[in-house]
């Protein structure tokens, strides 16, 4: 029972949709290092993309717009996951501080986005 339990948590974290998105990332310890553009997706709790490089430490600053939001959404973010993938490396991040007007203004463009595909 307690392996289904897990199972269904796995599921659950998962619930959010995933939206291609363009963003902006830099080191969090380069704060004088430049913004680099990727290509990955977006979701409730963080981000996904696509590198060449790692990063230097776990640590990231992101910056992205939304669709009829006029400020630019920044947050910090621990990236979990790092995973080679054929010719560049997978990232996985866990947004660690992000604003609550930003983390709704996610949610309604998630919600949007997920009525739209329907």
């Amino acid at each position: 029972m307690a392996e289904k339990k897990k199972k269904s948590g796995e599921d659950e974290r998962r619930d959010s949709p995933r939206v291609p998105m363009t963003f902006l990332v830099r080191d969090v310890g380069l704060r004088d290092g430049e913004w680099e553009e990727r290509q990955g997706d977006l979701s409730l709790g963080g981000i996904s993309w696509r590198g060449k490089t790692a990063p230097h430490g776990t640590e990231v600053d992101v910056r992205f717009r939304l669709p009829l939001v006029p400020k630019e959404v920044r947050a910090r973010g621990e990236i979990l996951r790092v995973k080679a993938a054929g010719v560049g490396i997978d990232f996985h991040l866990r947004f660690t501080e992000l604003d609550v007007r930003s983390e709704l203004a996610i949610a309604r463009f998630l919600d949007d986005w997920l009525a739209k595909q329907k």
